[in-house]
């Protein structure tokens, strides 16, 4: 993995390359950062670097012994830990190494969903169990193969358990050239004996010309979809490649025509659109709530009359401009809510027919008849 080809995260690459040129290498941190934002790449990158013969002055050289090893992940000196499903108490993530590299050589932005369906494992408890923890020791105890450093990248340090409390010492004090990289996503899910024993790096989520460029540039994506895609994906890459792979639906036209038949009462048109949107596929559905959650939630912030917080494309603005004139906050905030509701069902199989339609007649009432469901006024006047 190159910096150069990880997208943004300009200022993180120079602050990681100063501390190798610069002999500031700390022996444990922590890449924080949210899902989409590059940590886990910048953390394979930066251990490649580290590692690589020949360093050029902003990258790895990319030619040498250890960068080809590296490209491919199998470079001795490499270790991964990462959440997964024990089918025992004796299992540990190397068992699963084969699909964990191919999982990120195909796509750095990794997503937890993707990961799982790697695995096969569905909606199964992941972890890093203490069977785990002790084979990491045992793996940190032995010398390095080849490079001046071992090095332990573990994604999503959240799923420790309390055994995780094992590795505190080896942490603290490690063995001698031995490199702990954390790539976590929610500090308050961390163990705090483990956070106060590494150095942070703050990775902040990507900004929307990043996404733009990216899928411009790379994907070869029209900049009009592009455009919408970085704004509904709102700095996670990885979102917005899920977004990308279901390119063909309009979100937006879709989601306008729902809101204007639900406005106007127009029974027959929702129930012929109940249908198409049943007919999407489930990864379609939640976009398209994701896409809905995103507009209410611009809405309130066109409802406040704060612009400078204001990021949309220009036919959603227009179309935000418009429709607020038939919303206050507590419509907008119900609404929001109601579609993270149905997104959460719609991931667990719910029906979509039955979904789509109970929404619809939510929104009509809400909208044509300013009738809040039953207990749901009082609570968010």
């Amino acid at each position: 993995m190159l910096f150069k080809n990880i997208v943004g995260q300009d200022v993180v690459k120079k602050h990681l390359i100063s501390t190798v040129n610069q002999n500031r290498v700390s022996h444990a941190q922590l890449f924080l950062g949210p899902e989409g934002s590059g940590s886990l790449a910048l953390a394979i990158a930066y251990a490649q670097y580290i590692c690589c013969y020949n360093k050029q002055p902003d990258d790895a050289c990319g030619e040498c012994a250890s960068c080809k090893k590296y490209q491919k992940l199998i470079h001795p000196d490499l270790h991964f830990s990462y959440p997964f499903f024990a089918k025992d108490k004796d299992d540990v993530s190397v068992n699963y190494i084969s699909q964990w590299r191919q999982a990120i050589l195909e796509n750095p932005y990794l997503g937890l969903d993707n990961w799982r369906n790697k695995l096969n494992v569905d909606n199964k408890q992941f972890n890093i169990n203490i069977a785990e923890s002790h084979n990491i020791i045992g793996r940190l105890s032995l010398k390095p193969f080849e490079a001046d450093y071992k090095i332990m990248i573990m994604w999503l340090p959240e799923y420790l358990v309390a055994s995780g409390n094992a590795l505190l010492k080896i942490i603290e004090e490690p063995v001698a050239k031995t490199l702990f990289l954390l790539v976590a996503q929610n500090q308050e899910l961390l163990l705090n004996t483990i956070v106060s024993r590494t150095q942070i790096v703050k990775i902040p989520k990507l900004d929307n010309q990043n996404v733009i460029n990216y899928l411009v540039n790379v994907k070869e994506t029209d900049l009009n979809k592009a455009q919408e895609i970085a704004y509904l994906s709102n700095g996670n890459l990885h979102t917005a490649q899920e977004f990308l792979e279901h390119q063909e639906n309009n979100y937006h036209d879709t989601f306008v025509k729902l809101m204007r038949y639900c406005l106007q009462n127009k029974g027959l048109e929702i129930v012929d659109l109940v249908d198409e949107l049943a007919k999407m596929g489930r990864e379609n559905q939640k976009n398209f709530f994701k896409y809905g959650i995103n507009i209410m939630r611009e809405a309130i912030l066109f409802l406040a009359q704060t612009p400078v917080l204001i990021h949309l494309p220009d036919k959603e603005l227009d179309f935000i401009s418009k429709f607020s004139k038939f919303l206050d906050f507590a419509k907008a905030e119900y609404i929001a809510a109601e579609f993270e509701k149905a997104h959460y069902h719609i991931e667990r199989n719910a029906n979509p027919k039955i979904l789509f339609l109970d929404v619809s007649l939510m929104l009509v009432k809400l909208l044509k008849f300013n009738t809040f469901p039953a207990g749901a006024q009082h609570i968010l006047v």
